[in-house]
């Protein structure tokens, strides 16, 4: 069976993006696997699929994979690449509800040329920000361990991110992605990311920097709700309200664009 896909990146966070609302073809985690090796099949952070969804007023479902073929946890460039992916196939206006793994999510489409656009999407609310050996635990659709070092870019992200990846304090809970991060000023820091499920460091994580923004407020004693994160791969931008330690309406702004489409062969997979 010939398949056509959509290779998207949000910040450098790439992903295969497959439209299966015909309902014919599902990837096995092997096939996922394969078509996310960056020798061998298209390459990619992971492969979503945009699917039906069977609630009421939502435009979509989305279905996230991640690059070791295993269902993943809340994608926030992922969610914005695939709210751009929709918008170009006609469904739904410039604002969007979509299903995600965690619950609904609203997406809006602030701009959009021919191949790529800026794209707002809503985080589900964090109420319990919690401490471990002085790092940030935080939950917002994904778990989130952050960090706080002196100078990020030098910082070895890949042995000590895998190490916390694997931490035995995390195990209850499937392991953690980890980000460390580098206040730059108030409102403004940088951020490296070792990812769950891609087992490396990626360019950008959309949810590791909405949990970056509100443990940096808490960092640093901050009265400040609108953040920028500098990731490697772009710059993403984070709103949020606070109350009684309830952080709500969060919001991850940033950019996505396709990057080319094509298709594969599902006997070769």
């Amino acid at each position: 069976m010939i398949i056509r896909f959509s290779k998207y990146e949000g910040a450098g966070n790439d992903f295969i993006i497959l439209d299966a609302r015909d309902g014919e073809f599902m990837p096995s985690a092997k096939s996922i696997a394969k078509l996310c090796d960056r020798h061998k099949g298209i390459g990619g952070d992971g492969v979503m699929i945009l699917d039906l969804s069977h609630k009421a007023d939502v435009d979509f479902r989305m279905r996230y994979y991640n690059a070791d073929g295993f269902e993943g946890t809340m994608c926030g460039n992922g969610g914005r690449c695939i709210a751009l992916f929709a918008h170009y196939l006609g469904i739904g206006g410039r604002e969007k509800l979509f299903e995600g793994v965690d619950g609904l999510h609203s997406a809006r489409i602030i701009e959009a040329d021919d191949n790529c656009g800026i794209v707002e999407l809503g985080i589900r609310d964090v109420d319990d920000v919690q401490t471990v050996e002085g790092d940030y635990l935080i939950y917002n659709g994904s778990y989130h361990v952050v960090r706080f070092v002196e100078c990020v870019e030098k910082y070895d992200v890949d042995t000590v991110g895998r190490e916390l990846r694997y931490s035995p304090l995390f195990t209850n809970i499937g392991g953690v992605n980890v980000n460390f991060v580098e206040t730059v000023k108030d409102g403004v820091f940088k951020i490296r990311t070792y990812e769950r499920g891609v087992e490396n460091e990626t360019l950008a994580c959309g949810t590791g920097a909405t949990a970056s923004a509100i443990a940096a407020r808490l960092h640093l004693g901050s009265t400040l709700n609108s953040w920028t994160a500098e990731a490697l791969g772009g710059t993403l931008r984070v709103k949020f309200d606070e109350r009684d330690g309830l952080f709500s309406n969060i919001l991850l702004t940033g950019p996505a664009r396709q990057v080319f489409t094509g298709k594969f062969d599902t006997n070769n997979l």
